[in-house]
């Protein structure tokens, strides 16, 4: 009998790194496809220069280090630039756009070593980043128009931007339009990825379908955003949205199924992936409702990615042979 000698782990699967990623990339196609279809060719732009400025700087780093180029085959830096392409308006400057592409690759992926060692999402780095260096473009979204293939736009406010800012002013909704069909359909102004619920959600359940995610993080995720954002609406509503509207608006959806699942910077268990969904909920609840910004997914996932080697920790099953108190060993 031959014996084969071989380190951990055992357990083999037919998933790869560039299956996993080419998987959420096409899975992410009708999200874009209809980013496209609103914002025409300056979508078209940012995706471009933010993909190629993601696999540049990706190459860049790599060289840098002495490393070989093969790792620009993974997929892994083609999936940062789509992901930044759609956190960040369609209007966004060209070099605007690639200095968020190289903020994502040296200071979100590279610096900590590449992929599979990074602890926060690269794409959210680079649009925190710029957020907060360019607040006045990171702002300034496009107004949504169908088969108008323009690029000089009217800017016109996301939908959480526009009930924010009423709230703020008036301390109660009267004339924003907080129904679920058009953020559902795509029909608002923000970025790609959060002008279409439907399409990111459609994406997610082929990410399910092929085992490429587990339902720990989107479900915990979305459900404790709709939990904490009903109990304010059912006591209010004159001043507080429904939580459908919370669940298709803004950047919750692109969040919780394509950049809170990352395998790198989310829990392993699905015990902590489930206490890292509900801690993103939470998060993100507290800013839409009570804080300055009118949307908190960016900010929670990352505050949660800081979260996940202690979350690990705290759940990790336990050891067979563990002895218990009385001193027997299960």
């Amino acid at each position: 009998m031959d014996i084969v000698l071989a380190p951990s782990p055992h357990f083999r699967s037919r998933m790869t790194i560039e299956s996993a990623m080419y998987g959420v990339i096409l899975a992410l196609l009708p999200g874009i496809a209809v980013g496209i279809y609103y914002f025409g060719p300056n979508a078209l732009r940012v995706l471009f220069l933010s993909v190629l400025g993601c696999l540049f700087f990706e190459g860049v780093a790599l060289k840098m280090r002495g490393k070989d180029l093969s790792p620009l085959r993974d997929g892994s830096a083609l999936l940062t630039g789509i992901l930044l392409a759609m956190n960040v308006p369609a209007g966004l400057p060209s070099w605007m756009v690639l200095i968020g592409a190289a903020v994502a690759i040296s200071l979100g992926k590279q610096v900590y070593g590449g992929l599979g060692y990074n602890p926060f999402n690269p794409a959210l780095v680079a649009r925190i980043f710029l957020l907060i260096s360019y607040p006045v473009a990171m702002t300034s979204w496009p107004e949504p128009k169908p088969f108008s293939w323009y690029f000089d736009a009217v800017t016109k406010a996301t939908p959480l931007g526009d009930m924010k800012t009423t709230v703020m002013m008036t301390g109660k909704l009267s004339d924003v339009d907080v129904g679920f069909v058009n953020p559902l359909l795509g029909n608002v102004g923000g970025s790609m990825g959060e002008i279409s619920a439907i399409a990111l959600l459609i994406g997610g359940i082929y990410m399910l379908a092929r085992k490429i995610i587990t339902w720990h993080i989107p479900v915990s995720f979305l459900g404790t955003v709709f939990v904490l954002t009903g109990i304010p609406w059912i006591i209010n509503p004159g001043k507080y949205a429904s939580p459908l509207f919370h669940i298709v608006a803004g950047g919750l959806m692109l969040g919780a199924w394509f950049m809170a699942t990352d395998y790198v910077t989310s829990p392993v268990t699905g015990k902590g992936m489930i206490v890292f969904g509900i801690g993103c909920g939470l998060i993100t609840v507290a800013i839409r409702l009570f804080g300055g910004y009118p949307e908190g997914v960016a900010f929670a996932i990352l505050l949660m990615n800081g979260a996940t080697p202690i979350i690990d920790r705290y759940t990790r099953p336990r050891v067979f042979g563990y002895p218990t108190r009385k001193g027997v060993k299960k």
